[in-house]
């Protein structure tokens, strides 16, 4: 039998060196060895060891250059299966990143590795040997005299604490030249599987309750256990111990005895699901019927399909979701749901749970590493056929896949802002494609690109235009903001949302106010000079938070003390704008009896998760909720009759041209929150710009008025769907440096873009909206058209030579295909 080569794709190997790898397979690992495993190879020119993923194994030629062997196999089956691999090396191409950055996007953190680097003595070399081979270098003798006293083995970090200012890397390499060290690489896991004893009863049960009942008196602990065993058959050592009151003791001397065995058995981690009482298949209304059989005929039929389910808020869109997984569960299949915050999560799992029990499994970043891989292995194992969770679920390891939703498909929270930059609806429609699956894409407010697909007939197309049980639309209010200043109020609440909210506490009902801003104030400036706190690390204005009188940086996180007058003048301070904070404040002076919880970033913690405040929201119908986005999409509370958009200008008038489409999604959400019950829901929406286009649509819900407007704009300015933007970032500490890198890619791609297919744009080297963000310059080239193959080929070439470039040092560059965010 001939030698194995296996690919490998290293995961220190950079973007600007990332290939396969070739590393010939030893002999003892042959068998083991297959492609989607994770191995620990030697890697560059010190050989340290690396992680990477085998992406295929072949036979070796009988002659060829000698190659580096494999170290060890990280795990004992694959974590990635052939259509896994595939999607790693297609987001490669796409997102220009390593295929190693893809694979650390679709595993768990607890499947992490963790690599230690060790120094240790050869084997078979004695003292004698050793120290010749230090010769008269004082750092070598030291580090020899260090490895001794450990016991021949330490870790580099050990060895850099006991060298101190001094670097151990020249005494590392004479010892291992000289055949006297070797350096070692461990590799130990981010989290482990968690196991339990069991104990089993190992003889019948007529025997076992023979064998204990002479000493029943004598010995009443372990008539007791075994008596609970026999009814059980087996039990968990822990349990068996808590309910009668034994020792481990007493079960180790049952297991001498040959009454029980003691065995280790996996347990999964999991989030408590609350008591669901299980629910009967949804009863769909005309509506909901048409659009369920229509989208069960396109996963019916041959081949991948995909189409946009349009209903206005609170049409149902969720029961059409329970059919289609249902009919898909009963082909065998399986399904995944995709929210974008998981803020919405706990409420659509309660519902599902309800429908599909412990099939369903969860996966979102607040879980606990232990949880998430726990999750992860139920449905890589096949024992949970339904996933929900936040963008990075898309990669969730499913076998025979039949429909992936990716509900309120419009939210930017898809878009991954670190590498790999992936948008969840690409990689749910490639998942798709490979499995011949259908992607439903669910929204009151479309993406103008996803409508646009549908309307032009390349993705099917389903309305929901109704309420479910015909409840009515909010009726929507405009409050203009320059009015209220006119007649003295300058307050975060207008007369009309004060007068609202009056009406609505006397009916004991409910409200959610919603601001996109945390903190009491957008900054606070010199009334004499008029200079404004700026944060040290960014090019921003501080935020002040009232709760502890703080300057914030929402980019970097830096923090001061408000001082108590201006630093350069000695002036009074004023402030200017609001935030979640102020507004809270305003409520409590206003409506000092009613309480207001605050939903935000400060407010939502580990210890106080937004499901605990979403419950107690419900459960003791607090009158006012205050929050950011989390408070705008996804949320079901009957009791809700007044929703309030306090600025909505903010997100209006920023320079992005999504900001419309932003603004007008997200006020269509939070109006929809109000009146899901029985009663009636009214909204108000606060501006100073009250006969602005897209403030009138989103007023009335119009979002084909909205859409006929936006999509004629897009098709002026060459935006999307139209053409692509590929933005490539130039970063780094000295600003000089990063102007001249980005400058010097302008021109290669100036000098080449011409010989490429259709027409191109380049602008820039131009500042980032935030040009400086925790001490690092941003300069950035803007491209658009349509990235083809050839153009994808060009960028990655001419990112990778921007990387090795020696002129470059300490400049990062890199690209992101239509960014959510600048």
């Amino acid at each position: 039998m001939g030698r194995k080569i296996a690919k490998v794709a290293v995961a220190k190997a950079v973007y600007a060196i990332d290939r396969p790898y070739d590393y010939l397979v030893p002999a003892g690992l042959e068998d083991h060895v297959v492609p989607g495993m994770r191995v620990l190879v030697p890697f560059a020119a010190g050989n340290r060891g690396s992680d990477g993923l085998v992406l295929s194994v072949s036979e070796a030629p009988s002659a060829g250059q000698p190659l580096k062997s494999i170290q060890a196999a990280l795990d004992e089956e694959p974590v990635l299966d052939e259509k896994a691999v595939q999607l790693a090396l297609w987001m490669r191409e796409r997102y220009f990143c390593t295929v190693y950055d893809c694979v650390k996007a679709m595993l768990p953190a607890g499947l992490y590795f963790s690599l230690r680097d060790c120094v240790a003595i050869k084997p078979g070399v004695d003292r004698a040997r050793a120290y010749a081979a230090a010769g008269d270098a004082p750092a070598a003798v030291q580090l020899l005299d260090l490895l001794w006293s450990w016991g021949g083995k330490g870790d580099m970090e050990q060895i850099r604490l006991a060298f101190g200012t001094r670097d151990p890397n020249p005494a590392i390499r004479r010892l291992t030249e000289a055949g006297a060290a070797v350096v070692e690489t461990a590799a130990q896991r981010a989290v482990g599987d968690k196991t339990e004893k069991l104990a089993v009863l190992a003889v019948p049960v007529e025997d076992a309750m023979a064998m204990v009942a002479p000493r029943r008196k004598t010995a009443p602990l372990r008539y007791a256990v075994t008596e609970l065993l026999c009814a059980l058959g087996a039990a968990s050592a822990k349990d068996l111990c808590y309910f009668t009151g034994a020792s481990p003791q007493t079960l180790k001397s049952l297991e001498k005895s040959g009454i029980l065995t003691l065995e280790m058995q996996e347990v999964l981690r999991r989030t408590p699901l609350e008591d669901v009482e299980p629910a009967l298949p949804p009863v769909l209304n005309g509506e909901q019927q048409a659009a369920f059989e229509g989208l069960d005929a396109l996963a019916r039929q041959e081949g991948p399909a995909a189409a946009l389910l349009y209903g206005v808020t609170g049409s149902g869109k969720t029961q059409v979701y329970i059919r289609l997984i249902q009919e898909t569960l009963d082909r065998g299949r399986t399904a995944l749901v995709l929210v974008p915050e998981i803020v919405l999560t706990p409420q659509l799992l309660r519902s599902f749970a309800a429908h599909f029990g412990s099939q369903v499994a969860v996966l979102h970043s607040s879980l606990r590493a232990g949880e998430r891989y726990d999750e992860w292995k139920r449905a890589h194992r096949g024992e949970a056929q339904v996933v929900i969770g936040t963008r990075s679920a898309v990669f969730a390891p499913l076998k025979d896949l039949g429909l992936i939703i990716l509900d309120e498909e419009q939210e930017g929270s898809y878009k991954s802002e670190n590498v790999p930059r992936y948008h969840a609806r690409d990689v749910a429609k490639y998942r798709c494609v490979q499995n011949n699956a259908l992607l439903v894409l669910g929204s009151a407010t479309p993406s103008v690109e996803t409508m646009y697909q549908a309307r032009e007939g390349q993705i099917g197309l389903f309305r929901l235009k109704n309420r479910y049980n015909q409840r009515a639309l909010p009726q929507v209010l405009i409050a203009d903001l320059k009015e209220e200043l006119r007649q003295g109020n300058a307050g975060s609440i207008s007369s009309v949302l004060h007068q609202e909210l009056a009406e609505t506490l006397k009916r004991e009902e409910q409200a959610i106010l919603f601001l996109n801003r945390r903190g009491a104030s957008r900054m606070v400036l010199c009334g004499e000079c008029g200079q404004a706190p700026e944060c040290p690390r960014c090019s921003v204005k501080l935020t002040y938070h009232s709760v502890n009188s703080r300057l914030m940086c929402h980019h970097c996180g830096y923090s001061q003390k408000l001082p108590p007058a201006c630093p350069s003048c000695g002036g009074l301070l004023s402030f200017v704008g609001t935030g979640t904070q102020r507004v809270q404040e305003e409520l409590r002076d206003q409506f000092p009896w009613a309480e207001v919880l605050r939903m935000d970033t400060d407010t939502v913690s580990a210890a106080h998760p937004h499901e605990e405040l979403l419950e107690r929201f419900r459960r003791e119908r607090i009158p006012i909720l205050v929050g950011t986005q989390m408070v705008a999409k996804g949320l079901d509370f009957e009791n809700v009759t007044l929703v309030g958009a306090v600025a909505p200008d903010l997100s209006l008038y920023v320079d992005d041209f999504r900001a419309a489409e932003r603004t007008f999604s997200l006020l269509t959400q939070v109006v929809g929150r109000a009146g899901r019950g029985e009663k009636q829901g009214r909204a108000v929406i606060q501006t100073f710009t009250p006969d602005n286009d897209v403030i009138r649509c989103a007023a009335r819900q119009d979002y084909d008025c909205f859409y006929e407007q936006e999509i004629e704009l897009r098709r002026l300015r060459l935006d999307p769907p139209f053409a692509q933007h590929v933005v490539v970032t130039a970063s780094g500490l000295e600003e000089g440096a990063v102007l001249r890198g980005c400058t010097r890619l302008r021109q290669a791609l100036e000098a080449e873009l011409p010989s490429l297919p259709g027409p191109w744009q380049l602008l820039g080297p131009a500042p980032a909206a935030i040009a400086k963000v925790n001490n690092r310059y941003r300069y950035r080239l803007t491209l658009t058209g349509q990235p083809e193959k050839a153009f994808r080929n060009l960028l990655s070439y001419l990112l990778r030579a921007a990387q090795k470039d020696k002129e470059n040092k300490g400049v990062s560059i890199y690209a992101d295909v239509d960014p959510y965010n600048s």
